[in-house]
């Protein structure tokens, strides 16, 4: 049973007792990582505990690491305090304590075995205080390289989903062009993008507009699949009402067709994020003069794997941030939808 189970409190206890119970337990096993970092002594050697300076300030790894915790322990009790004014937000946050307590936890075992203890095989799986020491050691190169990787992200999907959603409407609209490109898209769609990498690196004059090249196929194939089968999913009876109204062909395609695809549209492009990413990393890893995965690349050739992962911590918020961005978009646009679907 659940430390925050609300059977174990007090029957007289109030509601606000009850959820604060859930905030301490929710930031509970993040303190504890804070206090096991600070009291458990260095026991391994061969770990290298240098100073950097920080503007007028001056931290070592577990410092700093300490206060990574202690910035997230404060976001979750803010956020707990946001949420108890709303029972469908406090309902969530309720949910989600013991996953966040586990999470400290976590931190805490993970920190023991690969600092404290060297438990685990180094230098391939260092602590989190090691991949800390990362960004203290070189914050502004791994900035470099993260909005190297955006860029590169940015330019590749969006040209992606422009072609798809168009190519999607003229296969979903007018059957001479299925008949002309559905088979060219069949065909394509299933060779990953990667693969042209070759022929992209010899026809395109720089390795960022090959690599834009390669995000823009990874994009194109589920954006036009889903928008074309958002087009031909439409209803009859829709097009004879707004032809009876007087509507005529561009009026039926993008007032009719089009908002009646969108949520094919947006499962297509939700779907074609994952692809993109995916690619840009491999591109980046693969002939990219920037970027995250050449940070990756560079960190691993001189065996740097506490570099490694603090890209690939970066590559999961970076990830995580346009796929809550790209879900902001889908629920203004789909906003219709809410209370129809669950």
């Amino acid at each position: 049973m659940s430390v925050v189970d609300n059977r174990r409190l007090p029957q007289g206890a109030s509601r606000k007792a009850k959820f604060f119970a859930v905030i301490a337990f929710t930031i509970l096993g993040f303190a504890i990582a804070i206090i096991g970092n600070y009291a458990v002594p260095q026991i391994a050697f061969g770990v290298t505990i240098e100073d950097y300076a920080i503007g007028k300030f001056t931290l070592n790894m577990n410092g700093a690491y300490r206060l990574v915790l202690a910035a997230t322990a404060f976001v979750y009790l803010a956020l707990g305090f946001y949420s108890f004014f709303d029972k469908e937000r406090r309902k969530k946050y309720r949910k989600r304590a013991p996953f966040r307590f586990a999470m400290g936890m976590a931190l805490f075992v993970w920190d023991l075995l690969g600092t404290k203890l060297l438990i685990l095989p180094q230098p391939f799986f260092p602590g989190p205080a090691g991949i800390v020491r990362a960004f203290l050691m070189e914050s502004e190169f791994i900035w470099q390289n993260t909005l190297y990787s955006l860029r590169l992200f940015s330019a590749g999907f969006s040209i992606g989903v422009i072609f798809g959603v168009g190519t999607g409407i003229l296969i979903g609209w007018f059957p001479k062009v299925y008949y002309w490109l559905s088979p060219v898209l069949n065909v394509t769609g299933v060779i990953p993008a990667v693969a042209w990498m070759p022929f992209a690196l010899t026809l395109f004059p720089t390795p960022f507009v090959a690599a834009v090249f390669l995000i823009v196929i990874s994009v194109w194939f589920p954006v036009a699949s889903l928008t074309a089968m958002g087009i031909q999913s439409a209803p009859k009876s829709l097009f004879e009402v707004a032809r009876t109204l007087g509507a005529r062909t561009p009026a039926l395609v993008f007032f009719v067709a089009v908002p009646h695809a969108m949520p094919h549209i947006f499962t297509g492009i939700n779907t074609a994020s994952a692809f993109a990413f995916t690619t840009l990393v491999m591109a980046e890893m693969m002939g990219q003069p920037g970027g995250l995965g050449y940070y990756i690349n560079a960190s691993k050739v001189w065996s740097a794997y506490y570099k490694v992962f603090a890209a690939i911590i970066v590559m999961a918020i970076l990830f995580s941030l346009i796929s809550a961005v790209i879900k902001l978009i889908e629920s203004k646009v789909l906003r219709w939808q809410k209370g129809f679907l669950k």
